[in-house]
């Protein structure tokens, strides 16, 4: 999987590069979620990726100072599917993961600022392939993941409507 320059997105605003949305109470993104990562993932369209930066809290170990391998999947997952917004807008590209398949490469530890970095591999009207990778500070993947997603049926986006307001750029 391809690499890329490693920086703090999570701190910088960087000429082409945009915050993307978040949402209420999603385990990951969520700024409402008390229990949630809070991750802000950022568009870099120079480099056709998306990043984030993270630094996961203890309590989210399976082996003591380990991240648990179901937190890794789920930070790769959602990066990998917030790589599909980089093929349009918010509206055209919403998509949900059909299979996500991860190689963990060693111990992901927790306490550390890790940064997720994610990819489009290829994508249509209704169905992409992405892939993520997380990296320790030094540039070490820790885990890797490719991800097939589809565009969900009409009757699961209008259950998403009342969520649309709440789905934005949140400020530091």
């Amino acid at each position: 999987m391809p690499g890329g320059r490693r920086n703090n997105w999570s701190h910088r605003r960087v000429h082409g590069v945009e915050k993307q949305p978040s949402s209420r109470y999603c385990f990951l993104c969520g700024r409402q979620n008390p229990v949630g990562l809070k991750i802000t993932w950022y568009t870099d369209r120079a480099n056709g990726q998306v990043r984030a930066t993270v630094t996961v809290p203890e309590h989210f170990n399976g082996y003591p100072g380990v991240v648990h391998g179901g937190i890794v999947a789920a930070i790769l997952d959602e990066t990998a599917g917030r790589a599909v917004l980089l093929g349009g807008d918010v509206d055209d590209s919403l998509m949900v993961t059909m299979k996500l398949e991860v190689k963990y490469r060693r111990p992901t530890p927790t306490g550390v600022p890790l940064e997720a970095v994610g990819w489009l591999i290829r994508r249509d009207e209704r169905r992409a392939q992405a892939a993520a990778e997380l990296r320790l500070p030094d540039g070490t993947v820790c885990a890797e993941a490719e991800v097939l997603l589809a565009r969900p049926r009409e009757e699961f986006m209008r259950s998403w409507e009342p969520e649309r307001p709440y789905w934005r750029v949140y400020e530091d």
